[in-house]
């Protein structure tokens, strides 16, 4: 199946996709659909079916970029109304459905193991709510404003994009934390079924975020501007998949990495250049799949190479 149409039927939709029974929900469609095609159903529920489809054929088309002339017929109120209940479900359903399978799978593990892991996760947790709250509170409203003939001084989708953090990192490397660095002695069905969770979520949110970046903010720009157009990019990032064993001196700068030093004070510290510091760092993230410091610094605690109390 190439493209989605209008004109299919929901049965037919969901069944090329199961992922699309969310998407279709965080619109608004729900329930049994019997033999209506897309456009009877989004008629009743009052959305746009070209819209409907368009959010279906991100997560359904890898390689999938919206044309100029179908952003142009975009329903923004209906991207909108997605994006709302996305953020409701990754809040109060997936994150807590999260938080419960780590509390279960953490039981056999240390008190310094658990209490690495829980401060990363929550750190997760408030760095999505911030990031969430700021759409919800400052993006949203603007885009509604310019719905209804109402621009807000000083504010343009532009500085969404500039507060647009990548909220994919951090997940990433709790998957590989659990997935490589949690002891043996945790359960192995509990484990697999978060990191079920932990995919899930992920692969959600690159769609989630593809939508933001390349449907609305372009669809805002011509809301702000309609004789201004940019053409959507997308550049997908690639994860390494392979974990390979540190060296003795990679795991000396590993540690000085959890205790908070920065690349020169590393580079002091073990009498080398910074340069020579930072090819370890890429190292370090090449072999663990870890990209970032709290991340690192779990990793450095689960394998037992720094004590959580020397972490500041």
């Amino acid at each position: 199946m190439d493209r989605f149409a209008s004109n299919m039927k929901v049965a037919s939709l969901v069944e090329s996709n199961y992922r699309l029974l969310s998407v279709l929900a965080r619109v608004g469609i729900e329930g049994s659909f019997g033999e209506k095609t897309v456009a009877e159903v989004c008629a009743q529920c009052g959305l746009d079916p070209d819209t409907v489809i368009l959010l279906c054929e991100v997560y359904s088309f890898p390689a999938f970029k919206p044309a100029a002339e179908v952003l142009r017929r975009c329903h923004v109120g209906d991207v909108l109304r997605y994006l709302h209940q996305s953020h409701d479900y990754y809040l109060n359903r997936a994150l807590v459905e999260m938080e419960a399978s780590v509390s279960r799978l953490l039981e056999p593990c240390s008190k310094r193991q658990q209490e690495g892991v829980w401060n990363f996760f929550r750190g997760y947790q408030v760095e999505l709510r911030n990031h969430f709250g700021f759409e919800e509170e400052e993006v949203i409203p603007y885009v509604q404003g310019l719905l209804t003939g109402r621009s807000r001084a000083g504010f343009s989708i532009d500085r969404f994009e500039e507060n647009h953090s990548n909220i994919d990192e951090k997940l990433s490397d709790f998957k590989n934390l659990v997935m490589k660095s949690l002891p043996d002695a945790c359960d192995a069905t509990e484990r697999l079924q978060l990191l079920l969770w932990i995919c899930a979520l992920q692969e959600d949110l690159k769609c989630h975020t593809y939508i933001e970046d390349n449907i609305l903010v372009p669809v805002v720009r011509l809301l702000e501007n309609p004789q201004r157009y940019r053409d959507p990019q997308h550049a997908p990032q690639t994860e390494p998949d392979v974990r390979l064993e540190l060296s003795a001196r990679e795991k000396e700068i590993l540690v000085s990495v959890a205790q908070g030093l920065l690349n020169k004070e590393i580079a002091d510290k073990h009498h080398i250049s910074i340069n020579t510091v930072i090819t370890h760092r890429k190292n370090i993230t090449r072999k663990t799949g870890i990209k970032t410091v709290p991340g690192l610094t779990v990793y450095a605690i689960l394998n037992n190479l720094v004590d959580i109390n020397e972490i500041e």
